[in-house]
């Protein structure tokens, strides 16, 4: 096979599509764990590419999933749900057993090349243009799991693999998507590794530069966490990367707490009588004895209304955000969520970010992106100082809801527990909070979790909406 580099390759007859899928698989694993090319596996890979019909930049390490669907558009679908499991994968499905191998062949040789570009980092200083291109291949990644673009970034290190002769099924294109709890974590450690490779302070200093940058939860900590050493243009173009993201995350975090609604109905207060409260249907039943057949013609002397009014309490949100580097992403969204209920009627928002030292954010609580300049990622952690600062605040237990958001691995871990046992006791609804990630992904204190456990108030992790759902259960 190495003699006839320089022709054409050509799949030797017979060779199983098995085979042909193994072989890509190989070349996948090859080119992950070493920089070297093999060049039988390259040959063997080209064969089989272009004898499927394939275009053979696939194969082509330095052109991104982005150029490829640009010149060969029809692959878009494919990439669509790559990695999701056929519901008939294990009996149903073609009729026809060989025309069903060769679209696995088809599907690996697509699967590579998007495993590939987000797993084969480039070495040495990452430019944006390469960020850039990093952050759309792993957009397709995303699609290829079924996800959307960005879903799975944000969360901490983790691991995914895949083996040459793929998963059940005969050897299916391997299924990801049952490890994505495992894969976005690792995109989100692979993308903060690019980031900071960069030579960020250079890039936001070029507008042509920055404007190639995509906001993302590692590129706003970078940004977060070297903002006072910024000025300028680098500066005002830091500010709208953040601003950006922050509008991006705030319109996603706003559709779940919009979804259902908020409080019980108050039927003590009259319904508005206008047009859009109008209870047709009753209308019609309650005005039914007017109806004459002669004229068949409904006469209405009574128009009903719908209550829209509803019965709110006024309730005390307190947030407690560690800041410390290994809550960035918990910070950036419990920033966002805070404003969002601080919008709500009748919810009065307190926000306190802490490490070794305490800051009341409340001030500027409706406005996340100022929120987040305030902030002072990095350092230790002292719970006890922004203890201080919550506790004056429980005015009426009843009516309130503290929300501590940490990994509490602290210095003062007895001091800190009693004074939030305290809170529980007073009637205030406590909530331990581990993580609010995209990925879920929290190591918490376990010293911590067994003793929330014990006293009823487990620590809540996973994803950001299921904080969402205790906050809407409480405050509505």
């Amino acid at each position: 096979m190495t003699g006839q580099q320089n022709a054409r390759p050509e799949v030797p007859t017979g060779v199983s599509h098995d085979s042909r899928r193994q072989v890509l698989y190989w070349r996948l694993l090859a080119r992950l764990f070493d920089p070297e090319e093999q060049a039988g596996l390259e040959s063997a890979s080209l064969a089989v590419v272009e004898d499927i019909g394939l275009p053979a930049k696939l194969l082509d390490p330095q052109a991104s999933v982005d150029s490829v669907v640009q010149r060969h558009p029809e692959l878009a679908a494919e990439f669509d749900g790559l990695m999701v499991p056929e519901e008939n994968a294990e009996g149903g499905g073609a009729t026809d057993g060989t025309r069903d191998r060769a679209a696995e062949v088809r599907r690996a040789a697509l699967a590579s090349k998007v495993l590939l570009n987000v797993f084969q980092n480039p070495p040495g200083t990452v430019t944006a243009g390469q960020l850039s291109r990093w952050q759309s291949d792993a957009g397709w990644l995303e699609r290829a799991l079924g996800c959307e673009p960005g879903a799975l970034r944000g969360g901490r290190a983790g691991g995914a693999g895949v083996s040459p002769t793929g998963t059940g099924g005969g050897g299916r294109t391997p299924d990801l998507s049952r490890l994505i709890p495992e894969i976005g974590p690792e995109l989100g450690s692979i993308e903060a590794g690019l980031v900071k490779r960069m030579r960020l302070r250079e890039v936001l200093a070029d507008p042509q530069l920055a404007g190639r940058l995509t906001p993302s939860m590692s590129l706003i900590e970078q940004l977060l966490r070297d903002k006072d050493n910024l000025s300028g243009v680098a500066l005002a173009n830091a500010k709208a990367l953040i601003r950006r993201f922050v509008d991006e995350v705030a319109e996603v975090l706003r559709t779940q707490v919009e979804k259902s609604t908020v409080g019980a109905l108050d039927r003590s207060v009259p319904p508005k009588r206008v047009f859009r409260n109008l209870d047709l249907d009753r209308t019609i039943w309650k005005n039914l004895t007017n109806w004459s057949p002669e004229e068949e013609r409904l006469y209405v002397d009574r128009l009903f209304y719908r209550h829209t009014a509803r019965k709110t309490t006024p309730q005390r949100l307190i947030v407690v955000v560690d800041q410390s580097g290994s809550m960035v992403d918990s910070m950036v969204n419990c920033t966002i969520l805070a404003s969002i209920f601080a919008g709500l009627p009748k919810v009065d928002v307190h926000l306190i970010a802490y490490d070794t030292q305490a800051l009341d954010l409340t001030p500027w609580v409706h406005d996340p992106f100022e929120t987040l300049l305030r902030t002072n990622l990095g350092g230790g952690t002292d719970g006890t100082v922004a203890m201080a600062l919550a506790q004056p605040k429980i005015a009426e237990p009843r009516n309130t809801v503290v929300v501590w958001i940490s990994d509490f691995y602290e210095w003062q871990t007895e001091p800190l527990f009693e004074s939030m046992a305290a809170i529980h006791r007073s009637g205030a609804k406590f909530i331990p909070v581990g993580s609010v990630t995209s990925s879920g992904r929290a190591s918490v204190n376990p010293w911590f979790r067994e003793r929330f456990k014990d006293q009823g108030t487990p620590v809540l992790s996973g994803h950001i909406r299921k904080l969402v759902h205790e906050l809407k259960t409480f405050l509505t």
